[in-house]
Parts: structure tokens; C-alpha cells; sequence
């Protein structure tokens, strides 16, 4: 009994450590955000802050050349356009590698999985031209939809939907629906924690997006990430204002992380990726 409670206390030792470690870079963040130039690029480490209060806050907002307020803007609208976007289309997508089971769907399947493989980055290219051909630089549908056609997620929905049992389906079938009316009115009810997984994952990364909404967005359409990396010229990087930015832009998705991580650990437990 002695052995499993020092066990028990060495996990939770070793857990609430780790997550001081991961929690660092926050802090770094706020003691930045409320701190002088002078006091973040000092020779000798302090661990507070020499200004609580709002001056940089201030200084940020006034600043028209980057227009936080309309960035901040400009990053919710994308983010939730692609979100929803993303997961419309993984969902439907999930739900028939999940459910046809011939040839073609296994085809689909492997082609699908393979995209995992390639990186981002070397898609950039030929999405700009496409993009660029179409005329959407410098607005949301460039910004947003090239990004709606996720693997992982089309993956992490097919895996859920494996398990989801067909016999709801089935009487459903048997009393009148059609396919199409049974997977929204039986099928999507009953699949809420992973599709707010899979939209929390999305949601963060549409968020955080830099490199895409760099090469499409123009001043429009310029993201908080786009914004924020206007305060590191070539004279000098403007920290208090970086870092302040830093902190505005980290608050949306950390409340909304708070708000949804029970949907998002029990969507990845559902999904199969144990």
C-alpha cells in the first residue's frame, strides 16, 4: 500500500513538473507582455515584470500600421470559416471511406493516408498558382478553402466512424430514412466529441497559420500572425508590443482549449489513436 502511494505521488510529481515546463514559454509571454524593452533585453534575468500596467497595450492598439483590432478580425473569420468548412467536408468524406467498403474506397483510403506523407510546405507552390489563377489573392476564399480539404482529419473521422454501431443505422433504414437523412439525423447527433475534436485542432491551427496567409493575405486580409511579425524589421524587433501582441493573440485559443479539451480527449479516445 506504502509502494503504490509513493508511486502515485512520484506520477503526479513528475506530471505537475512537466506541465511547469510546458506551462514556461507562457509565462515568458506575460512577463514580456508587461515589461520595457530595457527590462526584456537586460544582461540579468528578472523573474517580474517592471511595468504592471497597460502602456504596451496601449502603445499596440494605437499602432494604425498594424492594426491588431482588424487582424484579430481578419483571423477569427478565417479560422472559423475553415473550421467549419474542414470538418463538413472530412466528416462526409470519414463517413464514406468508413462505411463503403469496395475497391475504390480502399484506393481512396491509401491515396488519402499518403498525403499524410508529404509536407505542407511543397504544396505551397502549386496552391499559390492556383490560387493566383483564380483570383482569390488577397481574399478569404484564398485564405480559407485551399486549407478545407484535411487528411487527419478525414482519417481521425473514418477511424471514429468504424466503430460507430451500423445497427442505429440500420433502423433507421428500416423506418423510412434514406442514407443521406439517416447519417444527419442519427449519424452526426451521436458524433459531437469527435467532430468538436477535430474542429478544435482544426480551429487551432487555422488560428496559427502563418506561412499560407503570408503568401495570400495583403493588407485586407492580414492575419494576427501576419501582424504580429511586422514588429521584427530590419532595424530591431519591437519586444514590449511583440510580446503584448503575442499575448492578445494566445487568449482566444487558450479559452477555447479550456472550453473544449474534454471533447477533444474524448474524440481522440473514440477516434482509435490511442
Amino acid at each position: 500500500m506504502t509502494g503504490s502511494r509513493v508511486l502515485t505521488a512520484l506520477r503526479y510529481g513528475v506530471a505537475s513538473a512537466l506541465a511547469l515546463l510546458f506551462l514556461l514559454p507562457l509565462y515568458v509571454i506575460v512577463r514580456n507582455a508587461f515589461s520595457t524593452n530595457a527590462n526584456i533585453t537586460a544582461a540579468r534575468w528578472n523573474w517580474l515584470p517592471d511595468q504592471v500596467n497597460l502602456t504596451n497595450l496601449q502603445s499596440l492598439l494605437a499602432n494604425d500600421s498594424i492594426g491588431i483590432v482588424r487582424a484579430l478580425t481578419n483571423s477569427a473569420v478565417m479560422a472559423v470559416l475553415q473550421t467549419s468548412g474542414t470538418v463538413v467536408v472530412s466528416l462526409l468524406a470519414g463517413y464514406a471511406l468508413a462505411r463503403f467498403t469496395h475497391r475504390a474506397s480502399r484506393i481512396l483510403l491509401g491515396l488519402t493516408i499518403f498525403t499524410l506523407m508529404v509536407p505542407a510546405a511543397t504544396t505551397f507552390v502549386p496552391m499559390f498558382i492556383i490560387t493566383a489563377q483564380l483570383g482569390w489573392i488577397d481574399t478569404f476564399r484564398g485564405l480559407v478553402v485551399p486549407g478545407m480539404f484535411s487528411a487527419f482529419a478525414t482519417y481521425l473521422f473514418r477511424q471514429f466512424f468504424l466503430d460507430f454501431p451500423s445497427e442505429l443505422e440500420d433502423a433507421s433504414l428500416i423506418d423510412g430514412c434514406n442514407m443521406w437523412t439517416s447519417f444527419w439525423r442519427i449519424v452526426v447527433p451521436n458524433s459531437t466529441g469527435i467532430i468538436a475534436a477535430v474542429g478544435t485542432i482544426v480551429l487551432i491551427g487555422s488560428w496559427n497559420a502563418f506561412l499560407w496567409p503570408t503568401l495570400v493575405g495583403r493588407d485586407a486580409t492580414r492575419t494576427v500572425q501576419v501582424a504580429l511579425s511586422q514588429f521584427m524589421t530590419s532595424q530591431g524587433v519591437r519586444y514590449p508590443e511583440l510580446f503584448m501582441g503575442t499575448l492578445v493573440a494566445v487568449l482566444p485559443m487558450l479559452l477555447v482549449f479550456l472550453f473544449l479539451q474534454r471533447f477533444l480527449v474524448q474524440g481522440l479516445t473514440t477516434s482509435g489513436l490511442r
